[in-house]
């Protein structure tokens, strides 16, 4: 075994050259005194190019005058990132989160280094790449050099996050907490699609679903529902009750059998206190959590996603506002086609009727600039407060019908004119 190198942060940043491209680690696993100490090194670097999905943290190296020396090209944006690359000084790379680590393994964007954080080693001198495991396991493997933050705060986690000493090349020593996020209360409206969706999911399903209120929701509402397993590519805390309440067994999954699998998580200190170093929690890469021979195997999986807008044919944008790109198209076509395929599976899109500023969400027409998502051939059931509509099998003028019966009362008479003027030539101006 060989001696693990530490450093200073200072030191390890300092291995970055010129025209270099490097990989940050994400979500609560972010190594920010890396990235941060990185990004001062702005006036000695130029063209340094950055790979990652979504990060916490103030994300510099998008923000000026940091941005001169570095260039991101995010699989996903997140908030830290979003003014950054819709002003030109980042830029989005389209990819399914089931890809992403082709990208790494085939050499189209090959690694010089990569920036992540672990837990301390055990005996045999492993780490754990703890709550985020997603891209940065083939990230690690294909990356010339690995520099790595190392925390006794990260989760030990069960599954293939693990790597050894020998593979981390420089470590800096840290002691803080990883980063946590909250769940609000659901509003009413989503209180009520989360009912809505809820009625769906029949007893021994394999549920997907991510991190945010109407997720929230629905897990509040299957309380009364039993041998319910998770294969998917993020949780959070809402299902923590659901496991304590043996309702989530995984004992009718065909792929874990009993496991709780995952590519990442995102929560509190109480959700990493339950994932550290227990065994139910499996994590895996996301080209495997996210992939749809995968996770087709499963029985009745429940793929739950949402949509910035869907248009009277059913096709869904989820990841921008018009060319404003807002996050990305990460694993939900992974999961909607999944689910499609899966035995008695429901692929659900659910979203409220309207936005905040009282826009309907159901459009004629994508905005111009909208990317399509989930193409109308992949989509079955949409749900809003206003109820539940399935697609599958439907024409486009029955489509249209459905999504109308679903849209908020302020909007369907205009949504009735367009669909009309749609799909009845003889009214077309």
């Amino acid at each position: 075994m060989n001696k693990l190198k530490i450093v200073t942060a200072k030191e390890a940043v300092s291995i970055v050259k010129s025209n270099d491209r490097i990989f940050f680690q994400g979500a609560a696993m972010t190594p920010n005194l890396l990235i941060d100490m990185l990004s001062e090194r702005y006036q000695e670097l130029n063209n340094v190019e950055i790979i990652q999905i979504h990060t916490h943290g103030e994300a510099k190296y998008t923000q000026h005058p940091y941005c001169k020396s570095f260039r991101l090209y995010s699989c996903f944006v997140g908030p830290n990132v979003r003014a950054g690359v819709d002003t030109n000084t980042g830029d989005y790379i389209p990819v399914f989160l089931s890809e992403i680590h082709w990208l790494f393994r085939r050499n189209i964007l090959p690694l010089d280094v990569a920036f992540i954080q672990v837990s301390p080693p055990d005996k045999h001198g492993y780490c754990s790449l703890g709550v985020s495991v997603d891209i940065t396991l083939p990230a690690i493997q294909t990356a010339k050099t690995v520099v790595a933050l190392m925390n006794p705060q990260v989760p030990r986690t069960h599954g293939d996050g693990i790597i050894h000493i020998n593979q981390i090349n420089l470590a800096v020593e840290v002691d803080v907490p990883i980063h946590a996020s909250f769940l609000e209360k659901p509003s009413p409206i989503e209180t009520t699609i989360g009912k809505h969706v809820a009625e769906l999911v029949e007893d021994g399903a394999t549920l997907q679903m991510g991190i945010g209120n109407i997720p929230n929701a629905v897990l509040n509402n299957l309380t009364n529902h039993k041998r319910l397993g998770i294969h998917t590519e993020l949780f959070s805390d809402g299902i923590l009750p659901l496991v304590e309440q043996g309702i989530i067994t995984g004992e009718d999954k065909e792929i874990k059998t009993g496991k709780i699998v995952t590519c990442f998580a995102m929560g509190t200190q109480k959700l990493y206190d339950f994932i550290d170093d227990n065994p139910i929690v499996h994590f895996k890469e996301a080209g495997y959590t996210n992939d749809t021979a995968i996770i087709r195997q499963n029985p009745k999986v429940t793929a739950i996603n949402s949509a910035i807008e869907i248009d009277l044919t059913g096709q869904v944008c989820a990841d921008s506002i018009g060319a404003y790109q807002y996050s990305g198209v990460g694993g939900q076509m992974d999961f909607i086609r999944g689910a499609s395929l899966s035995k008695n599976g429901k692929p659900i899109i659910a979203m409220p009727s309207i936005t905040a500023k009282g826009i309907s969400k159901i459009t004629p027409f994508l905005k111009q600039g909208a990317s399509v998502t989930t193409t109308r051939a992949h989509v079955h059931y949409v749900v809003t407060e206003y109820g539940v509509v399935n697609l599958f099998g439907k024409s486009l003028e029955q489509r249209a019908k459905g999504l109308i019966s679903i849209a908020h009362p302020d909007h369907r008479e205009s949504l009735e004119k367009a669909a009309k003027e749609r799909f009845n030539p003889s009214l077309r101006v």
